[in-house]
């Protein structure tokens, strides 16, 4: 079964440019509109990948993984109506709102989806900032206040990366993207955001955006103080009951597969051409089985896929 790739969906935001035009050489559907987000690889109601051509061309990822299942993303997997990871570049021009998402606990109480994910710093500016946790001896009172004096941004830590680095972004880490990064986030498939903070930002029509403090306050982890960008264990930079996701720098000539033949995985370029026909920030579904694809240059790609691969 041949490896299998999906139309990405993008989504215009405020904070986001057009980077995936300019670096990724993409077509972007509206000329002069700021896209902050390429939906790569998505199964929701309001979203769905559909797959650009082969045997399955025009098929959603939601009928792959409802009615062939087992035959492209092998046994053993999730009982799930949906396919249970979302992956996304982010394209931020600007920063975007603190906020949070919230724990599984909480989101029951709250009608909302736990999200976890993390983040691949795949290209940034200098200087640029990423806001993680809170600093040190902040609590959850001050905190508060801080919202309403408008300074919160004094109370979250921030974080200066580089390029390649990578951070863990679990349900109810409070957190946000400054301005001048292109990244890619693998996460749980969830869309719930709660905001608590947006830089006291104006619209043209004099507006505030519109913030969701109550809910911030009982999803926010209090004790996540000063976290640091992640540390690779070997090739593994991430690892949690929702998605695993492994980094690999391969030479011209070297060549990458599934990890268990068994499952399926997906291979993201972040820099660099496999196969003469997957570039620079595409993402592709490997159907379980024995396949190769090959690095026509220096390439770095990530791959992702469930925990029960790992079985």
């Amino acid at each position: 079964m041949s490896p299998i790739t999906f139309h990405p969906i993008y989504m215009e935001r405020i904070w986001g440019s057009r980077q995936l035009e300019t670096l990724y050489k993409r077509q972007l559907p509206v000329d002069h509109i700021a896209y902050g987000e390429a939906w790569e690889i998505v199964d929701r109601d309001d979203a769905q990948s559909i797959v650009e051509d082969g045997e399955y061309a025009g098929l959603s990822l939601n009928e792959l993984w409802s009615n062939h299942r087992e035959e492209i993303f092998g046994a053993g997997l999730p009982n799930s109506e949906r396919f249970p990871i979302l992956i996304k570049i982010l394209d931020c021009a600007k920063d975007l709102s603190i906020q949070v998402h919230p724990p599984i606990h909480v989101a029951k109480l709250l009608n909302g989806e736990p999200k976890t994910e993390m983040w691949y710093i795949a290209d940034l500016q200098p200087q640029a900032q990423l806001y993680v946790g809170l600093r040190n001896g902040i609590t959850k009172e001050s905190f508060y206040e801080s919202i309403q004096s408008g300074d919160v941004a004094d109370k979250v830590h921030a974080i200066q990366p580089n390029k390649g680095d990578s951070i863990f972004i679990e349900s109810g880490r409070l957190h946000a993207i400054g301005a001048g990064f292109l990244i890619h986030e693998i996460q749980q498939n969830s869309d719930t955001t709660y905001r608590v903070f947006d830089w006291n930002r104006i619209d043209s029509n004099g507006q505030t955006r519109q913030l969701h403090i109550e809910e911030s306050m009982q999803c926010i982890d209090f004790n996540d103080f000063e976290p640091k960008m992640d540390t690779p264990r070997g090739k593994l930079i991430a690892s949690c009951p929702y998605f695993k996701t492994t980094l690999h720098h391969l030479h011209t000539g070297d060549t990458i597969g599934n990890e268990n033949i068994e499952q399926f995985s997906i291979v993201t370029v972040v820099d660099g051409q496999l196969n003469k026909a997957y570039h620079k920030g595409q993402s592709v579904l490997l159907p379980k089985g024995n396949h190769s694809l090959k690095a026509n240059e220096d390439t770095t790609i990530l791959r992702i896929t469930l925990p029960a691969a790992d079985l």
